[in-house]
């Protein structure tokens, strides 16, 4: 079977999944593994047709007949796309696996409903990364964007409503300024199809209109400054599987077609184009971990560490677009490589921290961080894996978080040795702020899993808790062995993704190894990286302790003493632990500005002291933290619209001759419109 078999098979046992899911909706649990099952294999079929693409550097294209003339049915399968497929379909995978039995939850919630609507979002996100139409792309655009609103309020609840309003509203704004640049796009080239996009030649100010569109539009779903505030909503409201499927590849589609229009369609633009889009993701870089570090909900944690790093993955797609502007396809490649295996790795270790967040939930029922604590000696699997996944995205080496982001740096050390002045004053300062996120980011990792997983149950759900099922662990298992696998073989998986960035620019392709072991960034001198030998002087560590056992003949130091933790002369109790809460206390502090809080409090019982008859209130804060971008910038277009709305509505008087008169008029405008276009 060739790659194009499969990768059909994939899609259509995706499709065929969802709909015997919904079939047997009455069935539950057969429900769920049918939802499981048909998840996997697809994933499965689909990583297949994604690697031998890759390898080969053979794509290929169907074209379908559907029956419109003005808009072919393609999908054009290169190297760039078979990437993509290969990130979607290896998160999904993971999570197909655990889905089987952590949508057990959802036994009494319409499972096949879930079910299916899960598979019809993995379709669909194949569809939208392999097909090269634009009128068929924003088809599969809108069905990805249904799917995932739908899997985002699925819970019913105030909070989740909530949500997927604000994400509906966000995705549909963004695909309106999608579709217009699709449009001028099309005036240019006069058809929609991406081959037509790639070899026309836009007017400067044409170009640059069609980047703002295009750059703003995707960058609203992939959850950028000042546009991000629907992500931690959605994220946090959507079940823990569906969490992991958002953070770890959806939002990456709207990367992937930055790259597609921004880069490959209209060519090397002004070198501002770049700087916009690394500006952006510095901005999103350093605000992620901020709001983070202010969040107690575990799920909202996370999700705004996928603010973080969307920014981090725009900074070296900025960098690579500053590089060839500058006509240096080195960083240009670079910049843009380091984006893509970052945008890998990040769907790793991000579908893993979901997915062990995700486990602490089903067994606990809260992702209260402040009711949480101690599952680790009760989920000791569960906590070594969400450990690895803290440590991949804290980017310490020789996991994959470090070598990804290590290209990052590489592509911004590059910018400011050749870049004009602008780069060499800014890229610095811009590497600087990066460092300092990073910084944030294993600050924020050390409160999420001290606050879930060490001291004392805060919690009577937490104190009762045990492992969950071993489909679940296998799910998380995968994950975590791909944060080791694609840290170590960056020899192997650089080159590929390299070759696929050059074979899209229409480069020849650029070597960053040397030999088996070693990476570097185009350019030798530059820096070298060798992570299979940082792993082995990892392992060389461990022999540390055994000498000095051996070396000492394994006298002991002291006597060892077992007692309660000292709390300051008071009983140490589970509340003792730092809360959640008070741990990102200084940094609401140190940014009020950004983070205003809305303090609350309320009173439940009450404590006697040590005198007879005196006792204490016993009383609860809570500081919950404003997003200032909604503040300032959501709320007063929310009500601009409502007011213009309140007046355009005396348009709508239920007059059938009046709705025909306006129906003419608009038609007149448009056929008037175009005329002028075609002039």
């Amino acid at each position: 079977m060739s790659a194009q078999d499969f990768f059909l098979l994939s899609v259509l046992l995706a499709v065929a999944g969802a709909v015997a899911a919904l079939l047997l909706n009455r069935y539950g649990r057969v429900a769920n593994i049918v939802t499981g099952v048909s998840g996997f294999v697809a994933a499965l079929l689909g990583l297949v047709a994604g690697m031998s693409v890759l390898i080969t550097g053979q794509g290929f294209k169907l074209m379908l007949d559907a029956g419109l003339p003005f808009a072919r049915l393609v999908f054009n399968v290169d190297q760039l796309s078979a990437f993509m497929v290969v990130v979607i379909c290896f998160l999904t995978l993971a999570v197909s696996l655990y889905s089987i039995k952590y949508l057990d939850e959802y036994l009494t919630k319409n499972p096949g409903v879930l079910g299916c609507l899960i598979n019809l979002f993995i379709a669909s996100m194949l569809l939208v990364v392999t097909v090269g139409n634009a009128f068929y792309f924003l088809i599969f655009w809108e069905v990805m964007t249904l799917a995932s609103y739908f899997l985002v309020i699925y819970e019913q609840d105030k909070q989740s409503l909530r949500a997927g309003f604000l994400y509906f509203l966000v995705a549909h704004a963004g695909t309106a300024l999608i579709m217009l640049a699709f449009l001028l796009l099309y005036q240019a080239a006069g058809s929609f199809d991406f081959d037509a996009f790639r070899v026309i030649k836009l007017a400067p100010a044409a170009a640059s209109l069609v980047f703002v569109l295009a750059f703003v539009g995707f960058s609203a779903k992939a959850g950028a400054v000042p546009l991000h505030f629907w992500l931690p909503e959605a994220h946090s409201a959507a079940p823990s599987n569906v969490s992991s499927l958002l953070s770890g590849v959806m939002i990456k589609t709207a990367i992937y077609m930055i790259i597609r229009v921004c880069v490959e369609f209209l060519g090397a633009g002004p070198w501002w184009w770049g700087f916009v889009v690394l500006l952006i993701g510095v901005i999103s870089t350093v605000l992620g971990p901020i709001y983070a570090l202010t969040q107690h909900d575990i799920k909202r944690l996370l999700a705004f560490h996928s603010v973080e790093y969307v920014g981090i993955i725009l900074m070296g797609v900025g960098a690579g677009m500053l590089g060839l502007a500058l006509n240096n396809p080195v960083i240009g490649v670079i910049g843009l490589m380091a984006a893509l295996y970052h945008l890998l790795n990040h769907a790793v270790f991000k579908g893993l921290l979901f997915l062990g967040a995700g486990s602490a939930i089903y067994r606990t029922h809260t992702r209260d961080m402040n009711h949480l604590g101690g599952l680790a000696k009760l989920m000791p699997w569960t906590a070594l894996v969400f450990f690895i996944g803290a440590v991949a995205i804290s980017a310490i080496p020789p996991l994959n978080g470090f070598v990804s982001k290590w290209f990052i740096y590489q592509s911004l050390f590059g910018l400011g040795v050749n870049g004009d002045f602008m780069d060499k004053v800014f890229v610095p300062l811009f590497a600087m702020l990066l460092a300092l996120a990073g910084a944030g980011t294993a600050m924020c990792m050390v409160k999420a899993y001290g606050s879930t997983f060490s001291g004392l149950a805060r919690g009577q759900h937490a104190r009762e808790a045990k492992e969950v099922p071993t489909l679940m662990l296998i799910g998380k298992g995968i994950l975590a062995v791909g944060t080791v696998l694609f840290g170590l073989g960056a020899p192997l998986i650089a080159p590929r993704i390299a070759t696929a960035v050059s074979s899209a620019l229409r480069l020849a392709p650029m070597s960053v190894t040397d030999g088996a072991l070693q990476v570097f960034p185009g350019i030798p001198a530059q820096a070298t990286l060798a992570t299979p030998i940082i792993a082995v002087l990892f392992v060389l560590l461990l022999l540390v302790p055994i000498a000095i056992v051996v070396i000492t003949g394994g006298a002991k130091a002291g006597v060892r003493v077992d007692a309660t933790p000292w709390a300051a002369g008071y009983k140490y109790t589970p509340q003792t632990f730092i809360a959640p809460r008070s741990f990102g206390q200084p940094v609401q502090t140190l940014f009020q500005r950004l983070l205003p809080g809305k303090i609350t409090s309320r009173e439940h019982g009450h404590q006697y002291g040590p005198t007879p008859g005196k006792y204490f209130k016993r009383m609860e804060y809570n500081n919950q933290i404003e997003d200032v971008w909604e503040r300032y910038l959501m709320t007063p277009v929310a009500k601009a619209v409502t007011w213009l709305s309140q007046k355009v509505q005396v348009l709508q008087g239920g007059n059938l001759r009046v709705y025909c008169l306006y129906i003419i008029i608009t038609l007149v405008v448009l056929l008037i419109a175009i005329d002028i276009l075609n002039l």
